[in-house]
């Protein structure tokens, strides 16, 4: 099988993760793509990071229906701070016959430097970078391939930002998204 990873926070997942996985997934013809929702991301104030079940909860929500989308709560449930290269690594031994690709955006490729063991992630997968009219990757010597992404400026910061001023998210989030926010009055305080 061909695995594709997709790490992050995914506070919350909006309509701009769910496109770039699916353009990810018929780029690189890939059987599934496994979302994996950081426990505490090295580079992210954790304190402002939603409880983690209302961000598994979303995000299982929105990739409801779509076969080739999976949650991996491997981080989550590893607790503590997500390291990517300790995910891979695991990974790489639960699927040791598949090919798996590590799906980074433009923003995250260019902290790359700062990450732990960075220059060993090639070893577990083949890291792949997305790329979009005006957010370039930028080179680095892990990234072994970059594919074109439509370009879609949605952000969850903008996201919580509108939710805390009482400002629409209607067409940015998935409904069943939207509706949970609403019903559990996350991000009223930003």
């Amino acid at each position: 099988m061909r695995i594709g990873i997709f790490g992050g926070s995914f506070d919350p997942v909006h309509l701009g993760h769910l496109i770039v996985a699916e353009a990810a997934a018929d780029t690189l013809s890939l059987d599934e793509v496994r979302f994996v929702p950081t426990a505490r991301q090295p580079l992210k104030d954790a304190e402002s990071q939603s409880p983690v079940e209302h961000r598994l909860a979303m995000l299982s929500a929105a990739i409801d229906g779509n076969p080739r989308f999976r949650i991996d709560a491997i981080e989550v449930e590893r607790g503590g701070t997500s390291y990517t290269i300790d995910t891979l690594c695991t990974l790489r031994d639960t699927f040791p016959q598949d090919e798996l690709f590590f799906l980074i955006g433009a923003d995250a490729a260019r902290t790359l430097a700062s990450w732990r063991e960075v220059e060993r992630l090639p070893e577990f997968a083949t890291i792949v970078s997305f790329t979009r009219e005006g957010a370039q990757a930028p080179p680095h010597p892990v990234i072994a391939r970059s594919i074109r992404v439509p370009a879609i400026g949605i952000s969850g910061t903008d996201i919580r930002r509108s939710v805390a001023a009482g400002r629409s998210i209607r067409y940015v989030v998935p409904d069943s998204v939207r509706s949970y926010i609403a019903t559990h009055r996350l991000y009223h305080e930003v």
